[in-house]
């Protein structure tokens, strides 16, 4: 399916990306939120959020990696 004539497709690099997801983690904040304020459609950010380089989880906060399990 064709865009409508002048509109061009837009790059997210990859911070950005990291970035919106983690926008969508706040609390009282819905990913539909987050998606109308970059102008977006939700499900690109749904996508975004199922890809471990993009979503954040608890491998990127090192309080939880130096856990021991006892």
């Amino acid at each position: 399916m064709a865009g409508k004539k002048g509109q061009k497709k837009r790059f997210w690099s990859d911070d950005e990306k990291r970035s919106i997801c983690e926008q969508t983690l706040a609390p009282g904040v819905s990913v539909a939120q987050v998606s109308r304020r970059y102008s977006m459609n939700s499900n690109l950010i749904f996508k975004w959020l199922k890809d471990p380089r993009f979503s954040p989880g608890p491998e990127e906060d090192p309080d939880l990696l130096n856990v021991t399990e006892n």
